[in-house]
């Protein structure tokens, strides 16, 4: 009987991979957009970078240093996420049996993690700055941000315009960079008014530790939900006791047990479980309701079902 179970086993499997294999082609249907979204607001970033870092040093402006500093770790995530997308469109392996896929959430937590260390080093500059406010030539300041401000937008309608920003975590992650030096700008912006006006010179570093605050805010969003899939922790977007339920109001089936929900990559979820059915039933009709139910409310393509009647014996699961 353990050849029987083995048998609707792989069926259940290659129909599975035969979904995954569909379910590859929906998750990267709209990664050539995702690409020219990138590429555009790399190319942007990597200019304005460049004019807002010799700004900076010109203006002895620690907003201006600052945002050339987020710039460049954009154009390093944006460059990273670029490849990230190259390298998860490579076919799988024997042996990296998923593909490549993971390597763009890696991706998306490395550039977490250096917005987390950019935006250190800018608050403590600045705290450094507090007790003594060097004089910023805030005119040439204003006019400097200003730009970064404008290319910064451009950057983020060519990623909301090409890219799929909510449900790609790697884009996001991208996206986020962007939005944070949008950010930047906007606070050398107001610092440089209020210098302008007032001569509050201590504006300077007030507002790089607000904008590197708000960067921290959203870097840890994307640090969090990076390690959630590294984990194979359940999908935000699944009910995995709903999930349970379902399989379980299939018509001849007693049980599921050993289940596993995870995600490979941004849109590409997972269902692994053994299905416990009465011994009178149909295997494959069972078998074919699980497969279409699953896909059908929760959108999961890539599932391998383990199909057992009352006289199957395994080894309970560790995990």
């Amino acid at each position: 009987m353990h050849n029987h179970s083995h048998t609707h086993h792989e069926q259940g499997h290659n129909h599975s991979d035969h979904d995954h294999n569909h379910g590859h082609g929906l998750g990267h249907s709209h990664a050539p957009n995702n690409k020219k979204g990138l590429a555009i607001a790399l190319i942007i970033t990597s200019g304005i970078m460049f004019v807002e870092f010799f700004g900076g040093l010109i203006t002895n402006s620690l907003a201006l240093l600052s945002d050339s500093g987020h710039m460049l770790s954009d154009a390093v995530s944006l460059a990273l996420s670029l490849v990230a997308m190259w390298f998860a469109n490579r076919p799988a392996s024997p042996r990296k049996s998923f593909g490549y896929y993971r390597f763009e959430i890696l991706a998306a937590l490395f550039n977490g993690l250096a917005l987390f260390i950019i935006a250190a080093f800018i608050i403590k500059e600045a705290i450094a700055r507090f007790f003594d406010p060097p004089t910023v030539s805030s005119g040439s300041m204003i006019l400097i941000a200003l730009v970064g401000l404008l290319a910064n937008l451009l950057s983020v309608w060519a990623l909301m315009r090409q890219s799929d920003v909510k449900d790609n975590i790697n884009v996001r992650s991208a996206y986020l960079h962007v939005i944070g030096d949008a950010l930047g700008s906007v606070g050398a912006i107001l610092a440089g008014l209020l210098m302008l006006f007032f001569g509050w010179y201590i504006a300077d570093p007030i507002i790089s530790v607000i904008v590197s605050v708000l960067i921290l805010k959203s870097a840890w969003g994307v640090i969090r939900t990076a390690i959630h899939i590294l984990m194979e922790g359940t999908p935000a977007t699944i009910d995995a006791d709903l999930v349970k339920k379902t399989l379980e109001s299939i018509d001849g089936v007693i049980n599921v047990h050993d289940m596993h929900v995870w995600t490979i990559t941004s849109g590409l979820d997972s269902l692994s479980c053994h299905i416990l059915i009465d011994d009178s039933k149909d295997s494959q009709i069972i078998l074919q309701s699980a497969i279409h139910e699953i896909e059908k409310k929760f959108k999961i393509q890539h599932t391998t079902f383990q199909i057992e009647t009352s006289n199957i014996q395994h080894a309970e699961c560790k995990i």
